[in-house]
């Protein structure tokens, strides 16, 4: 007969945590920033690449291979966003770096160790600001995608020394929504299944600059209008049209009494975010 309590308290004296299974819990950050490529001819107009932070695990499981900052939640002491930004602090040296949550991980192969969930985030930062402070297992990867016509993203990451290949299936789960389903296709170097997390994030980044003032969180606090339209055109991997971007952005920026100098071009007007604190 099953036992009838009068009071909370009555029930959590006889509760045992024992009779649940247990579950680990992770945070995992995708770290995205967009910066000059280094070019050498100064004259040159910069170019830029997105690029993401990973990390080369020196223990098993997957021992040296590249996966994004993570760590396991302390579920007595702090909140998965908590654990996200302890995360990004060790890798960083940073606070105070965008987030946002994306999609939480359940395969219940996806650690071998035992049953782990992983609530994914989506940082962005210039990587301007950190200048000799990340950590020395962790390494820039500059980013390459490609979407083939048979709904395969291929995409290459490259720190100057090593090459990292995946492919990642998208299928069409809804099509009132446009929302896809995405699947390992190939993926050799990166461990879990991170692969899914850096094009879940890619993706979110890119919807968002339709909609919201995200990238200013990549932008240093000045800028030429031309840097920030080369961010928008390797965010969302095309050309823009200048009028047409001078629309999206009409709104956004204000002009300041600030010049660009000493690059070999003629000197620029420098604007700003209009809600920069």
């Amino acid at each position: 007969m099953k036992k009838v309590y009068n009071t909370e308290e009555e029930f959590l004296k006889d509760y045992d945590p024992k009779k649940f299974d247990q579950l680990s819990m992770t945070a995992d950050v995708i770290l995205i920033s967009v910066s000059d490529v280094e070019q050498s001819n100064y004259r040159k107009t910069s170019k830029k690449m997105m690029s993401i932070l990973l990390v080369k695990r020196d223990d098993h499981p997957f021992k040296d291979k590249w996966c994004l900052p993570g760590g396991f939640l302390n579920p007595k002491t702090e909140t998965l966003e908590e654990c996200a930004v302890r995360v990004l602090k060790k890798e960083t040296n940073l606070s105070n770096i965008y987030l946002e949550q994306l999609y939480t991980y359940d395969s219940l192969d996806r650690d071998p160790r035992t049953r782990v969930v992983s609530t994914s985030y989506m940082a962005l930062v210039d990587k301007n600001k950190l200048t000799d402070m990340i950590n020395p297992n962790a390494c820039w990867f500059d980013i390459v995608l490609y979407e083939e016509n048979n709904n395969i993203v291929d995409i290459i990451l490259n720190n100057g020394v090593e090459t990292i290949n995946f492919k990642i299936k998208k299928t069409l789960r809804e099509k009132t929504t446009d929302r896809y389903k995405f699947s390992i296709a190939k993926n050799e170097s990166l461990a879990f299944d991170h692969a899914l997390v850096i094009l879940a994030g890619l993706e979110r980044l890119k919807n968002k600059l339709n909609y919201t003032d995200i990238v200013f969180n990549m932008m240093p606090k000045y800028f030429t209008l031309g840097e920030l339209q080369q961010v928008y055109e390797v965010i969302l991997n095309k050309k823009l049209l200048d009028p047409a971007f001078r629309r999206i952005i009409a709104n956004k920026v204000e002009k300041t009494d600030k010049m660009k100098t000493g690059e070999g071009h003629r000197p620029s007007v420098l604007f700003k975010y209009k809600n920069h604190k």
